[in-house]
Parts: structure tokens; sequence; C-alpha cells
């Protein structure tokens, strides 16, 4: 094992960690930059014990499309849901329980679906089964739940295959 790969472990959750405190600081600046630099380093190196099986990214830059399409619909779910709560009585609602069928294997391809269901206003990831090939999604809204069902598997989890399998 290289130097480097013992010092810095994890290469873009440095990255991340190093753009997330530069987002939480106050303001942009050298102090600033270093700190996050040494948050970015030493979380990572702390915590390599815990990631014995690191997930190998595919195609790393599709990371980007997908979080990219993940906050588009996040922003379109808002005005949805405000729509929805607002103008719709509860008589005319239709929630849904929704079982995505699972192609996806790895966890944290699951893990990221789920997580993503969740973040998106008006959908819930509720449970797992047992042996990892369904989630259970409710929906504020689903008149079509199949529609809903083949939606979430398009835009996202055909995306993560892309990324992780």
């Amino acid at each position: 094992m290289g130097i480097m790969k013992r010092l810095v472990p994890h290469p873009i959750l440095t990255l991340l960690l190093t753009f997330t405190w530069l987002c939480l600081a106050a303001t942009w600046t050298l102090n600033s930059l270093l700190f996050g630099l040494g948050l970015g380093l030493i979380i990572p190196f702390v915590t390599q014990p815990y990631w014995p099986n690191r997930p190998r990214l595919r195609a790393p830059l599709k990371i980007a499309e997908y979080i990219l399409v993940v906050l588009w619909d996040i922003v379109i779910a808002n005005t949805i849901v405000a729509r929805i709560v607002l103008f719709k009585p509860n008589a005319d609602r239709k929630p849904a329980w929704v079982t995505i069928p699972l192609e996806l294997k790895t966890p944290e391809a699951i893990t990221m679906l789920a997580g993503t269901i969740t973040m998106t206003p008006g959908t819930l990831s509720a449970d797992l089964s047992s042996e990892g090939h369904a989630l259970l999604v409710h929906c504020l809204d689903a008149p079509d739940p199949d529609a809903m069902r083949d939606e979430i598997k398009d835009r996202y989890e055909r995306r993560l295959m892309e990324i992780f399998e």
C-alpha cells in the first residue's frame, strides 16, 4: 500500500469534507481552508477501519449528473408538495405504499436510493425487505403507484447502477 493511500485513504471524502467545511464557514479564508483540509484528512483516516470494503465506483463522473438530477427533483417536488398541501383537499389525495423491486445489490447503492427517496419531498423510504430485494416507499399523492415505481427506477436506480454496479 502506497504512502499516499495510507495518508489519504478516501480522497473523494477528503475533498467533500473540506468543501463542506468551507460551505459552513462564515468566510472563505486560508484558515478555514486549512482547518477544513485538516478535518478532511483526519476524519477519513480515523474512520478507515470501519470501511473494510470500500465501494468501487464504476463511473465516478456520473455522480455529478446524479446529484444535479436529485437537486432538480427536490426543487420540483417542493413546489408540487406545497401545491398539494395548500390546494388539494384531503379527500382528493391518493396516498400510497409503493414497493420498488430492486436490481441494486450493493448496500451503498441501496442506501443512496433510500436516502434520495426520503430527501425528495412527498416520498419516504419506509422499509427494506430482509433479502434486500425490495424497498417500501410511502408517497403523499400517487394516483398511479406503478408510474411512481417506474419513475423511481428510471430516474434514480438506473443511474445508481451505472455508478456502483
